[in-house]
Parts: structure tokens; sequence; C-alpha cells
């Protein structure tokens, strides 16, 4: 019996009403709104069989269809962006996975995007894929509750994700990693609907962070290691300094 080859969507939320950013997506840097980059970026990528931008609202539609992009209207209740995400595949019915990339980081890899695609369809059990970081033990982002932290089993899946520092280190043995998750996500396309028809878990709820519901239901995670440090913009400043990055 012949099977249908694997096709990856590609999709940026992009919203306009950030509490601490309103209209950041089309916050210009660099000479292009923020959005522009993030899609410039998805572009280079050789996984990813379609891109879209998945917006609620019309100013950001315009502003990606002045530059060229793709647009997928979405509903504006979502609770998350996988709830967006799954919105706009069920748009895509031969679609067999599904990259969530975050709208805010304009550096972002583009191998990145590819090997998380491309481990997704290496293995067909796999539910759900992300990445993470390692931080030295000096750095003050581990104390950040705004920076998430993961731990990782031995064959490099997600035991925990934490806003707190973990491990705890009541002990510090001299092979000790710290690992910092970056906010990608990719999903085979049956487990992404399962996982917006389960109601928020308990975990997820206590530490705001989505991807707790997967681990609760007992899904796995695989994470995968990146050296990519990339920032997100979450303010104005972080908007500005990028700026000064990119005009270099």
């Amino acid at each position: 019996m012949s099977t249908q080859p694997s096709q990856v969507l590609g999709v940026i939320p992009a919203r306009w009403g950030s509490t601490r950013f309103p209209g950041k997506p089309l916050h210009l840097i660099a000479g292009k709104p923020l959005v522009q980059h993030v899609w410039d970026r998805c572009l280079e990528c050789t996984m990813l069989s379609t891109v879209t931008v998945a917006t609620d609202d019309e100013r950001i539609a315009a502003a990606v269809e002045a530059f060229g992009g793709h647009v997928t209207m979405t509903r504006s209740d979502h609770p998350s962006g996988t709830d967006r995400a799954a919105e706009v595949a069920s748009a895509f019915p031969e679609m067999s996975h599904v990259i969530n990339i975050q709208g805010d980081e304009p550096l972002i890899d583009p191998g990145l995007i590819d090997s998380l695609a491309a481990a997704l369809i290496a293995d067909p059990g796999l539910p759900m894929i992300t990445a993470a970081n390692q931080l030295v033990a000096s750095d003050p982002l581990l104390n950040d509750p705004n920076v998430v932290k993961v731990t990782i089993t031995a064959d490099g899946h997600a035991l925990y994700f934490s806003r707190s520092l973990i491990p705890h280190p009541r002990s510090v043995p001299e092979d000790l990693v710290y690992y910092r998750h970056k906010g990608i996500y990719g999903f085979r396309r049956d487990f992404l609907f399962d996982f917006v028809r389960w109601e928020p878990s308990l975990l997820e709820r206590t530490e705001n962070l989505e991807q707790l519901r997967a681990l609760e239901n007992g899904a796995r995670i695989r994470v995968v290691l990146t050296d990519d440090t990339s920032p997100g913009v979450d303010t104005p400043e972080q908007a500005a300094i990028l700026q000064e990055l990119l005009s270099q």
C-alpha cells in the first residue's frame, strides 16, 4: 500500500493585542515589519511545504499581503498559539505535520526549523517536538521566571518544563547542565488535533505553559538541542536592540 509523502506546514502566529507591546508584529525593524523578518527566515527553509501567517487582525493581514506573504485568518478567542495553529491546520488537510514558529523571533535559524521537521518525518510515532539551548550555571536567566527551563531524558525527550530553576541545585555535579526552552513546536497532524481537544491541565494552569498539557496526558516531546540563541522581541526596548543589531 502506498503512502502520501509528508508535507510540513509552517505557521507563524501574529496577533495585535500583546499586553507589553501592542501591534508588535508590525513594528518596523531595519525597515521591515517584525513579522516579515520571521517570514523571510521561513522562506529559507527547505522542509516547509507551505508557510502562512495566522492572525485575527486585518491590519496584520494587510501588511503581510503587502510584502507578498500568505495569510490565514483565524478566530480571536484562541487560548493559546497551539489552538490557533490547529485552526490553521484544518484549512490545509494535505499537511501531515505542523511547525508553529513564533512570530516575534526575527533571527530564528532556518536550519533549526528544518531539523525539527526532519525529525518529525523520520519518526512516525513521534507526536511533538521542540528545541532548547544550553545555559551556563552562572547565567542570570536561570532564575528569571520569564525564561522557561526544561529537563531532558537520556534519549532526548522532555521530562518537565518550568519557570523555576530545574533541577534544583541542592548539590552541583560537575556535569550538571541547564537547558533553556526555545518556544518553537512541531506536531504530527493527528496529535495536534488531540492536543487542542484536551482540557488545559493542572500543571499547565499552574505554570502557564501549554506544553505541560502534552506531558500530563502521557505524550512524548522530543527536544532538539540547538546553538540558536536568537532573541525574541517582547518589549519596545528589545526591538530597539534588534534594530541596532540588524542595521549593522
